[in-house]
């Protein structure tokens, strides 16, 4: 097998019109113009068919979109970076806009996130709704029940984490004191990975939570026959945007690789 050098490496990267994440650098991981280096993923489709446009670009944004939907049934698409990756820092700006598909769950009311330490596109199966991952879940603001609500909290298909307290929550949902902005807002959210040794939530640059030995667990939303047992700790995994059924933008998506990334 012929190895290229690093300069011939950053040169096609360069070409293809990605940029080399490079260690404690920021660098953009979308290039506002295509879906170049991402895999998409949606519920009841293979990964790599973008059913209905869910995912484009616009504005030098990446959008999650519903033009085409008529009706939500169990679409849930998620769009992944295609390197897998251990220790970085994950920072992006998102914001909702508009009203969710008619027939949606009311759980999915101005909800997305990112997926991290997850499963890759491919080992996802066809129905299968959401990847094995740890999730930083991102709210908006809505009227009503959805007026008073938190961002950046943790949630956990098929996972568990050890908070900092040395409780393994085995609960689903682990909420910040953060309070979501409106609608039509931008946030700008970070996480911080390394490994299975820390995982920090950050908006605009402040802390919110810190946790740690993310691990299999059965207790939710756990494929059968998932091929990692319950208690296995994930060191490393892939990072994905994630569609419910409410329309939501990304944008400034860059990575910064630590020491340490496998």
């Amino acid at each position: 097998m012929r190895i290229l050098g690093v300069s011939v490496l950053l040169a096609l990267l360069s070409f293809s019109g990605c940029t080399a994440p490079r260690q404690d650098e920021w660098v953009p991981i979308f290039n506002g113009e295509n879906l170049d280096g991402w895999t998409i993923k949606i519920c009841g489709y293979p990964a790599g068919e973008n059913y209905r446009n869910t995912f484009i670009v616009e504005d030098g944004m990446m959008r999650v979109n519903y033009t085409e939907y008529e009706t939500f049934d169990v679409e849930y698409g998620h769009i992944y970076y295609n390197q897998k990756l251990s220790h970085y820092r994950l920072r992006l700006e998102y914001q909702f806009h508009g009203t969710r598909v008619p027939g949606s769950k009311d759980f999915t009311e101005l909800n997305s996130g990112v997926m991290f330490h997850s499963q890759s596109a491919e080992s996802v199966s066809l129905d299968q709704q959401f990847p094995v991952s740890v999730e930083a879940q991102f709210l908006a603001a809505g009227e009503g029940e959805y007026r008073d609500r938190t961002t950046m909290n943790i949630a956990t298909p098929g996972t568990s984490v050890v908070l900092e307290d040395g409780t393994l929550q085995r609960e689903h949902m682990t909420w910040t004191d953060v309070k979501a902005l409106p609608r039509g807002e931008w946030v700008q959210v970070e996480i911080e990975v390394r490994g299975s040794e820390a995982i920090i939530h950050r908006i605009d640059g402040k802390e919110v939570l810190r946790y740690k030995d993310p691990q299999i667990d059965d207790n939710f939303l756990l494929p059968e026959d998932y091929p990692l047992s319950a208690g296995t700790i994930l060191k490393d995994g892939y990072i994905a945007l994630q569609g419910e059924s409410h329309p939501v933008d990304f944008r400034n998506i860059e990575l910064m690789i630590l020491p340490g990334n496998g």
